[in-house]
């Protein structure tokens, strides 16, 4: 009775975007992923043992729990669940507790599924001692299940470091082939779920030994089914969320905008919508959704403190190499073919910071590019290698908009009497990034600087400052000859002209000896448009 009650209570709560834990679909708006669990159901009907490794609050607990409640509807299947998450390490320490503590996860499970005869038989066997004892146990349990059981692990990771996990997994492989030769009883399908692949866990555990990739879990298919959210299913959620709240929403571009910004990482998407939903309107609950709170949800998003992003970054201090790579992307506009063999590419893809797109690495998207972006200018700032003394009211109009002219001066001033003489490749190297970090304290909370690329042909910009309602565009170039120049006034005339703009600033890092522009600056006018292009 307590259950039902419990029931309607939930159903007439009101359900919100969800960022954390696990989405429950009466609590939260979720996108329709139905059709991603038939495929996934099917590989368990057809008795495939796989890894589902995704990065970090990417719905692998939610399309688990998704998988978990239909395999539960059938007849035919007995669905045992793990989760390593908040078990103690004392647990790993022997054997015995390690697999105890499995145990005990199984009898509280099976209790809660009303299985009298099989939680009793798992409480009369927890004294076991060694895999070898379990691997008889299982046998005997399967056979007496008089059903197709099926073994979801959750939150691999956590065991990531320990060798029992592993031994664990190399006696249900055992169990696989012998099974497959009609010598034993054994799970009909294993499911795991984390970060890494089991063969990226094999290595991590080998810390100061010859690295080995004899996965104890060779016996898997790839999972090839991608969990990122497309448009449409980013449209299912969002027509859920306007009838529920009789809120008025253009649905399809809102979709578009959602999966451009945030390649559909289902924790990106939610994100934002959340913060349309809860932060921006005031006061009282949003009637419409405006074309300008997605700007808004991002520029909130990206001052936000949360794990996701806690994550991105940590990944990128603990990981040189990676950094370097990034860094070359975003700031330096570097291409490379995506290669999964190399392992700064392959980890990069793990932990969600890389992707493929038409065979290139791209960062995986445009808000995790601007949180790096903006990571980076701030490291630049507090590094001590530069050091700016410039914050003054005087590059503000009366009006409140920002004098950009004196802006660029400034550091166009400040590069010519710093560097002149300095190493040219630092400024090839930093020179965008230097420009970033110089205009933060002059932005202050007061406007927003961000890296803009237009969907239509990828064209980049490389800054668009918005302060007062007003937009300053602004193209970032190293100078690599007048063919190279031209097609950038080009690209830089065509977005103004998207964007209705008749004002654009070309800064231009000039590092030829000979040239004499270095520290001048010139307007010119092209296709109608006041360009004011300055050499530094």
């Amino acid at each position: 009775m307590f259950v039902a009650r419990l029931d309607i209570v939930n159903k007439k709560m009101s359900k919100r975007f969800n960022i954390t834990g696990t989405c429950i679909p009466h609590k939260h708006y979720m996108a329709d992923t139905s059709e991603k669990i038939k495929k996934i159901i099917a590989m368990v009907e057809a008795g495939e043992y796989f890894t589902i490794n995704k990065p970090r609050q990417y719905g692998k607990t939610t399309t688990i729990y998704l998988l978990d409640r239909e395999l539960k509807k059938r007849k035919d299947y007995l669905v045992l669940k793990l989760s390593f998450e908040g078990i103690d390490t004392t647990n790993y320490e022997k054997h015995q507790l390690f697999i105890r503590t499995i145990l005990n996860i199984f009898e509280r499970r099976l209790d809660l599924m009303d299985e009298k005869e099989l939680t009793a038989q798992i409480a009369a066997n927890k004294n076991i001692t060694d895999f070898s004892e379990l691997n008889a146990f299982l046998t005997k349990f399967i056979q007496e299940a008089n059903r197709k059981v099926i073994l979801i692990v959750d939150e691999v990771d956590k065991s990531a470091n320990n060798q029992l996990f592993l031994d664990f997994l190399g006696m249900l492989r055992s169990k696989y082939l012998s099974a497959n030769e009609g010598e034993d009883y054994t799970f009909h399908s294993v499911i795991l779920a984390g970060v890494h692949d089991v063969k990226t866990l094999k290595a991590k555990i080998r810390t100061g030994e010859k690295r080995t990739y004899n996965s104890p879990w060779n016996i898997a298919v790839d999972f090839d089914i991608d969990l990122s959210l497309s448009s449409a299913e980013i449209t299912s959620m969002l027509e859920d969320y306007a009838v529920d709240r009789e809120v008025k929403i253009d649905v399809p571009f809102f979709a578009e905008k959602l999966f451009y910004l945030t390649s559909g990482y289902p924790f990106l998407v939610s994100c934002l919508c959340k913060i349309i939903d809860e932060e921006i309107p005031a006061p009282g609950k949003p009637e419409k959704w405006e074309p300008g709170h997605i700007e808004q949800a991002v520029r909130i998003a990206l001052m936000k403190d949360n794990t996701n992003f806690g994550t991105l970054i940590k990944n990128l201090e603990n990981n040189p190499d990676l950094y370097e790579f990034v860094f070359e992307i975003i700031m330096n506009g570097r291409e490379f073919s995506f290669n999964l063999d190399n392992p700064v590419i392959h980890f990069g893809g793990i932990y969600g910071i890389l992707r493929r797109e038409a065979g290139k690495t791209k960062i995986h998207n445009r808000l995790y590019e601007q949180r790096i972006y903006n990571y980076m200018a701030s490291k630049m700032e507090t590094s001590g290698k530069v050091k700016f003394d410039h914050v003054s009211s005087s590059y503000y109009n009366e009006d409140g908009t920002l004098h950009i002219e004196k802006v660029i001066g400034k550091f166009r001033d400040f590069i010519k009497e710093q560097y002149s003489k300095k190493d040219r490749d630092f400024l090839e190297r930093n020179g965008r990034l230097m420009f970033l970090a110089f205009l933060r304290p002059i932005i202050n909370g007061r406007g927003f600087d961000f890296k803009e690329v237009q969907i239509s042909e990828e064209k980049r910009l490389d800054i668009v400052i918005t302060m007062s309602n007003k937009k300053y565009i602004i193209e970032l170039k190293v100078w690599r000859g007048e063919a190279y120049h031209q097609k950038g006034i080009e690209q830089l005339c065509d977005y103004l002209d998207r964007q209705n703009e008749k004002q654009g600033y070309l800064l231009i890092y000039d590092l030829r000896r000979e040239s004499g522009c270095a520290g001048t600056s010139r307007e010119i006018e092209a296709h109608g448009k006041k360009i004011l292009s300055t050499y530094v």
